[in-house]
């Protein structure tokens, strides 16, 4: 085979299929019903979707008559939601850029950092972006974080390979835990079916939910609520998924 030295663009096009399948369309509708009735969103209400992604979440919303902006580094996926927005004369700012260098425009009753995209900072970078969150919500806007990769998630679920077929394209992924800092290093192999073979190392920092509670209290918000079924259950040790609602006073 192959080896092909790839860039992130390139690779990420490819690992937004495993997303998808991943991430199945009712798994999105069931999330966008709980943002809209848990944190009574309404026409023109401002929202901001940090790491957005494809853009499944700001999307959807922009479709209900909510502004949106949307932030994310990769250039194909804000291309792709422009020219969406377009289409459809949706009301959401699509913007390419790091979140850490990100400056809010305006001030939001609700931002979200969704599909684990939190994880992907260390703690200096993490609590950075709480306080630019804090300091970008309106007085009682809340902040939504979904995570798989909390310390009470990765330790009682942890495995250190797996494999999946999407397309014709075999998706492998291999991790280990490392500490100092507290991390989860993955490398994802794509193999496309003429034998071209990419791959791609990633980080997720492990924080536990008190240490995330930490950080939140000291970035001027409060933990609220967690689920582990948005708006049905709560979040219980060793759940898949965490959805933590924060607020700012």
């Amino acid at each position: 085979m192959n080896v092909a030295n790839v860039n992130d663009q390139y690779f990420d096009g490819h690992y937004k299929e495993i997303w998808k399948a991943i991430i199945p369309d009712l798994l999105t509708e069931r999330e966008i019903n709980f943002i809209l009735s848990y944190f009574s969103l309404q026409q023109e209400d401002d929202v901001l979707d940090l790491m957005c992604g494809y853009g499944r979440h700001a999307l959807a919303l922009g479709r209900k008559g909510i502004n949106v902006t949307a932030v994310d580094n990769l250039p194909a996926y804000i291309e792709e939601i422009k020219t969406t927005i377009a289409k459809e004369h949706l009301p959401i700012e699509a913007i390419t850029g790091g979140v850490l260098d990100f400056i809010p425009p305006k001030k939001y009753k609700l931002a979200m950092c969704l599909g684990n995209s939190l994880n992907f900072f260390n703690a200096q970078q993490t609590f950075s972006l709480l306080s630019t969150i804090a300091q970008a919500l309106t007085p009682g806007g809340h902040l939504l974080i979904n995570s798989w990769s909390v310390a009470e998630i990765v330790f009682r679920n942890f495995q250190e390979s797996g494999e999946s077929t999407i397309d014709g394209k075999v998706f492998v992924n291999n991790s280990k835990i490392l500490f100092h800092p507290t991390r989860m290093e993955s490398e994802s192999i794509i193999t496309t079916d003429n034998g071209v073979t990419e791959s791609k190392l990633a980080v997720d920092y492990i924080f536990s939910i008190n240490e995330l509670e930490q950080m939140l209290t000291a970035a001027g918000l409060e933990v609220k609520e967690m689920f582990s079924i948005p708006g049905k259950k709560h979040f219980t040790l060793g759940e898949p998924r965490l959805y933590l609602v924060a607020q700012k006073p």
